[in-house]
Protein backbone atom coordinates (compact mmCIF):
# COMPACT_ATOMS: atom_id res chain seq x y z
CA UNK A 1 0.00 0.00 0.00
CA UNK A 2 0.95 3.34 -1.21
CA UNK A 3 -0.30 6.93 -0.06
CA UNK A 4 -1.76 9.29 -3.50
CA UNK A 5 -3.63 12.04 -3.45
CA UNK A 6 -6.70 12.08 -5.28
CA UNK A 7 -8.64 15.11 -6.49
CA UNK A 8 -12.08 15.24 -4.88
CA UNK A 9 -14.11 18.47 -4.91
CA UNK A 10 -10.87 20.48 -5.47
CA UNK A 11 -9.23 19.46 -2.53
CA UNK A 12 -6.51 16.99 -2.06
CA UNK A 13 -7.04 14.37 0.06
CA UNK A 14 -4.43 11.88 0.98
CA UNK A 15 -5.45 8.28 0.59
CA UNK A 16 -4.02 4.96 0.56
CA UNK A 17 -3.37 3.25 -3.09
CA UNK A 18 -4.14 -0.44 -3.12
CA UNK A 19 -1.75 -2.53 -5.01
CA UNK A 20 -1.38 -6.36 -5.66
CA UNK A 21 -1.85 -7.40 -1.96
CA UNK A 22 -4.78 -8.19 -0.37
CA UNK A 23 -5.15 -5.86 2.07
CA UNK A 24 -6.86 -2.69 3.74
CA UNK A 25 -5.30 0.47 5.50
CA UNK A 26 -6.93 0.50 9.03
CA UNK A 27 -10.92 1.90 8.57
CA UNK A 28 -9.74 4.96 11.39
CA UNK A 29 -7.64 6.60 8.21
CA UNK A 30 -10.86 7.36 6.70
CA UNK A 31 -11.11 10.93 6.01
CA UNK A 32 -14.59 12.71 7.26
CA UNK A 33 -16.71 11.42 4.07
CA UNK A 34 -15.70 7.98 4.60
CA UNK A 35 -13.32 8.00 1.83
CA UNK A 36 -10.24 5.30 2.64
CA UNK A 37 -8.59 4.11 -0.14
CA UNK A 38 -8.28 3.85 -3.92
CA UNK A 39 -7.46 0.91 -6.30
CA UNK A 40 -6.93 -2.39 -5.97
CA UNK A 41 -9.26 -4.77 -7.64
CA UNK A 42 -12.82 -6.12 -7.00
CA UNK A 43 -11.64 -9.80 -6.90
CA UNK A 44 -14.29 -11.97 -4.72
CA UNK A 45 -11.17 -12.42 -1.75
CA UNK A 46 -10.46 -8.36 -1.75
CA UNK A 47 -14.91 -7.85 -1.71
CA UNK A 48 -14.81 -10.37 1.19
CA UNK A 49 -11.75 -8.99 3.02
CA UNK A 50 -13.34 -5.47 2.45
CA UNK A 51 -17.18 -6.69 3.97
CA UNK A 52 -15.82 -8.15 7.11
CA UNK A 53 -14.22 -5.00 7.67
CA UNK A 54 -16.70 -2.80 7.33
CA UNK A 55 -15.43 -1.42 4.19
CA UNK A 56 -17.57 -1.21 0.91
CA UNK A 57 -16.57 -0.09 -2.86
CA UNK A 58 -18.86 2.79 -4.43
CA UNK A 59 -17.09 4.46 -7.76
CA UNK A 60 -18.25 5.81 -11.18
CA UNK A 61 -18.06 4.12 -14.43
CA UNK A 62 -14.48 4.30 -15.97
CA UNK A 63 -13.48 5.87 -12.33
CA UNK A 64 -10.59 4.34 -10.26
CA UNK A 65 -12.15 1.98 -7.36
CA UNK A 66 -12.64 3.82 -4.22
CA UNK A 67 -13.39 2.19 -0.86
CA UNK A 68 -15.60 3.50 1.80
CA UNK A 69 -15.36 3.28 5.96
CA UNK A 70 -17.75 5.60 6.86
CA UNK A 71 -18.91 6.54 10.84
CA UNK A 72 -20.79 6.50 12.07
CA UNK A 73 -22.61 3.61 9.98
CA UNK A 74 -26.27 3.03 9.10
CA UNK A 75 -27.68 -0.09 10.28
CA UNK A 76 -30.75 -2.07 11.37
CA UNK A 77 -31.35 -4.52 14.10
CA UNK A 78 -33.63 -6.80 13.45
CA UNK A 79 -35.55 -6.81 16.03
CA UNK A 80 -36.57 -3.09 15.83
CA UNK A 81 -37.93 -3.14 12.30
CA UNK A 82 -40.35 -0.56 12.06
CA UNK A 83 -43.70 -1.65 10.48
CA UNK A 84 -46.37 1.03 9.96
CA UNK A 85 -50.17 0.15 9.76
CA UNK A 86 -50.08 0.58 6.14
CA UNK A 87 -47.53 -1.71 5.17
CA UNK A 88 -49.05 -4.00 7.78
CA UNK A 89 -52.42 -3.71 5.24
CA UNK A 90 -50.25 -4.37 2.29
CA UNK A 91 -48.47 -7.48 3.61
CA UNK A 92 -51.96 -9.22 4.64
CA UNK A 93 -53.45 -7.92 1.11
CA UNK A 94 -51.33 -10.76 -0.46
CA UNK A 95 -50.33 -8.22 -3.45
CA UNK A 96 -46.76 -9.07 -3.72
CA UNK A 97 -44.70 -12.55 -3.01
CA UNK A 98 -41.91 -12.79 -2.54
CA UNK A 99 -38.57 -14.82 -3.53
CA UNK A 100 -34.81 -15.49 -2.55
CA UNK A 101 -31.69 -15.85 -5.24
CA UNK A 102 -34.36 -16.38 -8.29
CA UNK A 103 -33.21 -13.67 -10.56
CA UNK A 104 -30.02 -12.02 -8.97
CA UNK A 105 -29.33 -10.46 -12.21
CA UNK A 106 -32.24 -9.02 -12.99
CA UNK A 107 -32.33 -7.16 -9.72
CA UNK A 108 -29.02 -6.31 -10.52
CA UNK A 109 -29.84 -4.86 -13.53
CA UNK A 110 -33.06 -2.92 -12.14
CA UNK A 111 -30.92 -1.61 -9.07
CA UNK A 112 -28.40 0.08 -11.45
CA UNK A 113 -31.60 1.41 -14.18
CA UNK A 114 -33.65 2.85 -11.46
CA UNK A 115 -33.29 6.29 -11.06
CA UNK A 116 -32.45 8.07 -7.79
CA UNK A 117 -33.24 11.59 -6.10
CA UNK A 118 -29.95 13.83 -6.29
CA UNK A 119 -27.50 10.95 -8.30
CA UNK A 120 -26.55 11.09 -11.93
CA UNK A 121 -25.33 7.66 -13.46
CA UNK A 122 -25.53 4.61 -11.22
CA UNK A 123 -22.54 3.50 -8.88
CA UNK A 124 -23.30 -0.08 -9.86
CA UNK A 125 -20.86 0.06 -13.32
CA UNK A 126 -20.32 -2.45 -15.57
CA UNK A 127 -16.89 -3.84 -13.29
CA UNK A 128 -19.58 -3.84 -10.07
CA UNK A 129 -21.98 -6.06 -11.78
CA UNK A 130 -19.17 -8.48 -12.83
CA UNK A 131 -17.89 -8.95 -9.52
CA UNK A 132 -21.33 -9.07 -7.49
CA UNK A 133 -22.52 -11.34 -10.35
CA UNK A 134 -19.22 -13.75 -9.19
CA UNK A 135 -20.04 -13.28 -5.32
CA UNK A 136 -23.49 -14.96 -6.33
CA UNK A 137 -22.10 -17.60 -8.03
CA UNK A 138 -19.98 -18.50 -4.82
CA UNK A 139 -23.28 -18.21 -2.84
CA UNK A 140 -22.14 -14.59 -0.62
CA UNK A 141 -24.25 -12.52 -2.71
CA UNK A 142 -27.89 -12.97 -2.20
CA UNK A 143 -30.93 -11.01 -3.67
CA UNK A 144 -34.89 -10.87 -2.87
CA UNK A 145 -37.36 -10.52 -5.39
CA UNK A 146 -40.74 -9.44 -5.13
CA UNK A 147 -43.21 -10.09 -7.44
CA UNK A 148 -47.20 -8.36 -8.54
CA UNK A 149 -48.60 -10.61 -10.98
CA UNK A 150 -46.05 -12.77 -12.21
CA UNK A 151 -44.00 -9.36 -12.75
CA UNK A 152 -40.91 -8.44 -10.96
CA UNK A 153 -41.67 -5.11 -9.28
CA UNK A 154 -39.33 -4.53 -6.44
CA UNK A 155 -36.46 -6.48 -4.93
CA UNK A 156 -32.71 -6.20 -2.96
CA UNK A 157 -29.22 -7.59 -3.18
CA UNK A 158 -26.63 -7.38 -0.73
CA UNK A 159 -23.74 -9.05 0.79
CA UNK A 160 -24.79 -12.45 3.45
CA UNK A 161 -22.01 -12.76 5.91
CA UNK A 162 -23.90 -15.37 7.71
CA UNK A 163 -24.44 -13.09 10.95
CA UNK A 164 -24.43 -9.65 9.30
CA UNK A 165 -26.05 -8.90 6.04
CA UNK A 166 -24.28 -5.93 3.93
CA UNK A 167 -27.51 -4.64 2.25
CA UNK A 168 -26.29 -3.19 -1.35
CA UNK A 169 -29.61 -1.49 -3.53
CA UNK A 170 -33.00 -1.97 -3.62
CA UNK A 171 -34.89 -1.03 -6.33
CA UNK A 172 -39.18 -0.81 -6.67
CA UNK A 173 -41.19 -0.07 -10.03
CA UNK A 174 -44.88 0.17 -8.22
CA UNK A 175 -45.20 1.74 -4.57
CA UNK A 176 -44.39 -0.62 -1.73
CA UNK A 177 -42.42 -3.21 -3.43
CA UNK A 178 -39.21 -2.38 -2.23
CA UNK A 179 -40.12 -1.77 1.63
CA UNK A 180 -42.09 -5.41 1.12
CA UNK A 181 -38.60 -6.95 0.20
CA UNK A 182 -36.52 -5.04 2.95
CA UNK A 183 -39.78 -6.38 5.78
CA UNK A 184 -39.23 -9.79 4.52
CA UNK A 185 -35.66 -10.04 4.40
CA UNK A 186 -35.38 -8.97 7.89
CA UNK A 187 -37.82 -10.86 9.14
CA UNK A 188 -36.22 -13.93 7.46
CA UNK A 189 -32.67 -13.04 8.87
CA UNK A 190 -34.17 -12.44 12.28
CA UNK A 191 -35.22 -15.84 12.93
CA UNK A 192 -32.02 -16.80 11.68
CA UNK A 193 -30.46 -14.67 14.40
CA UNK A 194 -28.79 -12.29 12.43
CA UNK A 195 -26.90 -9.98 14.58
CA UNK A 196 -27.57 -6.74 12.06
CA UNK A 197 -28.48 -4.93 8.50
CA UNK A 198 -25.79 -3.17 7.32
CA UNK A 199 -27.42 0.02 5.44
CA UNK A 200 -23.93 1.64 5.11
CA UNK A 201 -25.54 5.37 4.89
CA UNK A 202 -28.22 7.21 5.73
CA UNK A 203 -31.73 8.07 4.32
CA UNK A 204 -34.61 8.55 5.27
CA UNK A 205 -36.75 5.45 4.13
CA UNK A 206 -34.36 3.37 5.49
CA UNK A 207 -34.57 5.40 9.03
CA UNK A 208 -38.74 5.03 8.40
CA UNK A 209 -37.91 0.98 8.40
CA UNK A 210 -35.99 1.17 11.98
CA UNK A 211 -32.03 1.76 10.68
CA UNK A 212 -30.27 3.65 12.92
CA UNK A 213 -26.41 5.34 13.57
CA UNK A 214 -24.21 3.63 15.36
CA UNK A 215 -20.40 4.52 15.43
CA UNK A 216 -17.73 2.38 13.22
CA UNK A 217 -16.72 1.25 16.37
CA UNK A 218 -19.58 -0.83 17.26
CA UNK A 219 -20.12 -1.88 14.23
CA UNK A 220 -16.57 -3.18 13.72
CA UNK A 221 -17.05 -5.48 17.13
CA UNK A 222 -20.67 -7.16 15.82
CA UNK A 223 -18.89 -7.77 12.50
Amino acid sequence: MENCVLDKDSKNIPLTFLGDRLEFPPVENANEDGLLAVGGDLSPERLILAYKNGIFPWFNEDALILWWSPDPRMVLFPDRIKISKSMRKVIRSNQFSITQNRNFEKVLDHCAKIKRKGQDGTWITSKMKEAYMELFRLDIAKSYEVWEKGKLVGGLYGIDLGHVFCGESMFSTVPNASKFAFIKMVQELQGKNYKLIDCQVHTDHLESLGAELISREKLLKML
